[in-house]
């Protein structure tokens, strides 16, 4: 029968953390995490697993067992590292080296203080506790933020589990810090030990699943991000379009609010690529995205609806805020200028307003309605704006 001292909880840990890193590595092969963010996860199992084996050797009265004990500290604390840093990249953030370097400095400075040059297994397992308490808190921190409502199961999960093992380790500190005949022993028979080692074998478990977890979640937002989004400029596409179009234009009529749709066309698009190339007319729509992103509102929705034409939905936005917005828009791309194969390229755009007050609350119809306009502005000699009121003789909306 196996009994569950620490010497066992140990080897067990170090088993588990060595086919957690298999199991990293095996889902690394078949996706690709921003900047190797797995890998950096497979890598701090692995050390972990590496740090835990000379365990079952600490305790026997040996030469050098010493300095077994302070390798297996700092391949530990170098895994905890790389999963922060893993974290870090997996959210798009700098890995920040210089504090984990100085994280790992100070981890070996005090291990070789109480481990080799003034041996004292209390004082040791206090430091120990409260710096990997503070690296455990530096991931919580990472994940525990605001995400999106796809993401936010597996980050807050994974961050929880860290949060868990920090307090943890901070009480295992306080535990032996308060206890007065200064008895801790690493491999004694105690609640103390066994609790803390099985608690956080199970914790670096429910870590790893997380961090899968979090793998999983990300692409599959990123399936939902090519189903709805132009893979060129990253706007919305046509189907994402039509999809906000119908859920706005639902809205209006509950509300009375209006709807003003804005089509922008780039003018001879054709010639640029047949004179230069199809990536100096990707390099144009590009640069016309860009122009629109900085005008607009954060609840406007830009969709590309194809090849050079881009469509905008404005709420509570009537005709003419949205042709003055509209000519603003052409002016400042009129004015932006490329340089492609050391040759200076600019392009204008042609642009077709329309408002539900005019053109109605069925998407067919409103859409309709700024094609017209742009068609209105193509036959008028291009780069202008025109709107549906212009083309049809109805009033202006005020």
């Amino acid at each position: 029968m196996m009994v569950l001292d620490t010497h066992t909880l140990l080897v067990l840990f170090a088993i588990l953390s060595l086919l957690q890193a298999a199991l990293l590595g095996l889902v690394a092969l078949h996706t690709s995490p921003q900047g190797g963010s797995l890998l950096l996860w497979t890598l701090a199992s692995l050390f972990i697993s590496l740090g835990l084996v000379p365990a079952y050797f600490y305790s026997l009265p040996r030469p050098g067992v010493e300095w077994a004990f302070l390798a297996g500290n700092m391949l530990l604390m170098a895994g905890l590292c790389l999963q922060y840093a893993g974290l870090r990249i997996f959210k798009g953030k700098s890995p920040q080296w210089p504090a984990i370097a100085t994280l790992i400095t100070i981890t070996f400075l005090e291990s070789a203080w109480f481990s080799v040059l003034q041996p004292d297994v209390g004082l040791r397992a206090i430091s120990n506790s409260v710096l990997f308490g503070l690296g455990c808190v530096a991931c919580a921190r990472t994940l525990l933020v605001p995400v999106e409502r796809l993401l936010r199961l597996a980050h807050w999960f994974t961050g929880g589990m860290f949060a868990l093992l920090a307090a943890m380790l901070f009480v295992r500190a306080l535990l032996i810090s308060v206890d007065a005949e200064g008895n801790y022993r690493f491999y004694a028979s105690s609640s103390l030990n066994t609790g803390a080692f099985f608690m956080s074998t199970l914790v670096e478990l429910c870590i790893t699943v997380g961090l899968i977890l979090m793998v999983h979640d990300r692409l599959l937002d990123d399936i939902r991000k090519l189903s709805s989004h132009d893979p060129l400029t990253g706007t919305f596409n046509r189907r994402r379009l039509e999809e906000e179009a119908n859920r706005l234009l639902a809205h209006c009529v509950r509300t009375g609010n209006v709807l003003s749709i804005m089509l922008m066309d780039v003018d001879d698009l054709g010639q640029v690529n047949q004179r230069f190339s199809r990536t100096a007319g990707n390099a144009v729509l590009l640069a016309l995205a860009r122009v629109i992103r900085t005008s607009i509102r954060t609840d406007d929705y830009l969709a590309r609806q194809e090849g050079n034409r881009f469509c905008l939905l404005m709420l509570s936005t009537t005709e003419l805020e949205a042709r003055s917005l509209g000519d603003r828009l052409r002016q400042a791309f009129a004015a932006t200028t490329l340089e492609v194969a050391g040759s200076p390229l600019s392009s204008t755009v042609s642009v077709g307003v329309a408002d539900t007050v005019h053109g109605g609350f069925q998407w067919e119809k409103l859409e309709g309605s700024a094609q017209q306009a742009l068609h209105q502005a193509k036959q008028q000699g291009k780069n202008r704006t025109c709107t549906f009121t212009e083309v049809s003789g109805l009033p202006t909306s005020p």
